[in-house]
């Protein structure tokens, strides 16, 4: 019964990601609308995100009454560190272009895969690794196609340099929110009511000093306030998800689901653009499938321990679920939480 009960978290994770790759494209096809548009606001643009999560999901706690389980300078780091990564990105999108901003923000699942081994204690087998090279390969096909069709962008070199800075803190976003949700039982709606109010002020404190310095000026029209809507719906939404996803399969499973965004994206442009679909775009999708179908259902359970004080945890060969204190396994991945 426990078997099955993680390998149904498991699928629902592979749905939820690709829920949450959905969104991500419809948000990054509303930067790139807005950014056509010659509307540079990134952090104007987070700050409605981060509002809509502290006002939905901090009000339902304080509806309950709720008590914080975790420190809130943890909070505050990861708010500080998510803040950071869709300032980076979206300001790419002025640079760069879109498939270029898709293909570097990748460079977050090797830098998720060495921190979740480094403060997790997370254990890969090799066909976690194959299935993580397949996801790889499949992009790959995704840029073999967009050859053709150029890309640019005004300073790619800059573009490019801000999406690789946007990777590194959110391999380590995804990380501390994976330390926050998994092996603790709801967390979620904590974790997101906090996010959202930790974001919020830093996006406040951050366009208070752009305006006082820069004094940025927006020219507010219908369009853009559509983009910007569209950005925050499509925001809030990915952010819904993606606890879910971290308690149940981890940072490096996240990052991998949402590879398919760019396939999205296509998706939408042709709905949008009337575009043609090249016929690389369905192998594409079909190989990162398959990838993530092999690194989600080779996560093996893991053996009980005991340590030199007597503590029961898992083993060191462990990997892919937990065990609590009952012996029972848990969805998500191998390795003690200090």
């Amino acid at each position: 019964m426990g078997w099955w009960s993680s390998k149904r978290r498991t699928w629902c994770a592979v749905l939820l990601g690709q829920a949450v790759s959905l969104f991500l494209a419809l948000s990054g096809f509303s930067t790139s609308l807005l950014a056509t548009m010659g509307f540079d606001a990134p952090v104007t643009q987070s700050c409605f995100g981060y509002f809509s999560l502290a006002t939905v999901y901090g009000g339902i706690l304080l509806h309950r009454r709720h008590k914080l389980q975790v420190s809130w300078y943890l909070y505050l780091l990861v708010g500080f560190l998510e803040v950071q990564a869709n300032f980076l990105r979206t300001k790419a999108y002025q640079f760069s272009s879109i498939t270029s901003v898709t293909l570097l923000v990748c460079f977050t699942i090797p830098w998720a895969i060495i921190l979740t081994r480094v403060f997790l204690g997370t254990r890969y087998s090799i066909l976690q690794l194959v299935g993580s090279a397949l996801c790889l390969v499949g992009l790959a096909l995704v840029l073999l196609s967009d050859a053709d069709g150029g890309g640019g962008g005004s300073m790619p070199l800059l573009g490019d340099t801000l999406v690789i800075g946007a990777s590194i803190f959110f391999a380590f976003s995804n990380v501390g929110q994976e330390f926050i949700v998994k092996d603790r039982g709801q967390m979620e709606m904590e974790m997101l009511s906090m996010l959202g109010v930790f974001g919020f002020l830093f996006s406040l404190v951050e366009l208070s000093h752009l305006c006082l310095t820069n004094k940025p000026h927006f020219a507010c029209m219908c369009f853009q306030i559509w983009a910007i809507a569209g950005y925050t719906l499509s925001m809030f939404c990915s952010y819904s998800m993606i606890p879910w996803i971290l308690k149940w399969s981890g940072a490096t499973m996240f990052n991998l689901s949402i590879l398919t965004s760019n396939m999205w994206a296509v998706v939408i442009r042709t709905f949008f653009y009337q575009q043609k679909v090249d016929w690389l775009y369905f192998l594409a999708f079909a190989v990162v499938i398959l990838g993530l179908v092999i690194y989600s259902t080779n996560e093996k359970a893991p053996v009980p321990d005991h340590d030199r004080d007597g503590v029961k945890s898992s083993s060191s060969e462990c990997e892919g679920l937990l065990v609590d204190e009952n012996g029972e396994a848990v969805a998500g991945h191998a390795g003690s939480v200090p």
